[in-house]
């Protein structure tokens, strides 16, 4: 049954932040996957990474997000999800798949905390190749795409609200079996 919502999309795109309202929208439960892979790691994302590697962590994030069966409810990925071949092959089947798309710009200036966020960077890779490799996954697995970056707000913000509509109205207009 296709009942959840997941999201998915790069580390600062608001996955977490438009998962909860969007959930409070459609009276859904939320489900934050990063924090699931803690608690039953009893490890920080930052930790887990550095102390295994970025591709044994990628397999425990797999492992981990092949297991989630919630019902009615909005699942945040953490960005590097979609390696996981498996868990994006389960999410497929338990939800619709909704890509957050915010240009590489607007996500440099989001994160402020590279270091610490939890960020999978394979050794001698950059951000920009991790975001330009993810992009073409994110849209992969996506069945709807919804942008996030800003809509000519004079702060350079984006309205969460208006994206948490966009995202009701193209889920109404996708079917769920």
């Amino acid at each position: 049954m296709k009942d959840n919502i997941i999201l998915i999309g790069m580390p600062g795109c608001g996955k977490s932040t438009i998962g909860v309202l969007l959930a409070k929208n459609l009276a859904y439960g939320f489900l934050d996957s990063d924090l699931v892979i803690q608690e039953q790691s009893g490890r920080k994302l930052q930790d887990m990474i550095d102390e295994m590697g970025p591709e044994a962590f990628a397999a425990f994030e797999d492992a981990v997000n092949a297991t989630l069966i919630p019902h009615n409810t909005v699942i945040a990925t953490g960005g590097s999800a979609v390696y996981g071949a498996c868990a994006m092959t389960h999410f497929k089947e338990i939800g619709t798949v909704v890509y957050l798309k915010a240009s590489y710009e607007t996500i440099e200036q989001r994160i402020r905390n590279f270091e610490t966020r939890g960020i999978v960077i394979p050794e001698g890779q950059t951000f920009r190749d991790v975001y330009d490799e993810r992009t073409a996954l994110y849209e992969k697995y996506a069945d709807i795409t919804v942008n996030v970056d800003a809509n000519g707000d004079a702060a350079g913000e984006t309205d969460i609200w208006d994206v948490v509509e966009a995202i009701t109205h193209r889920l109404n207009a996708v079917p769920r079996d």
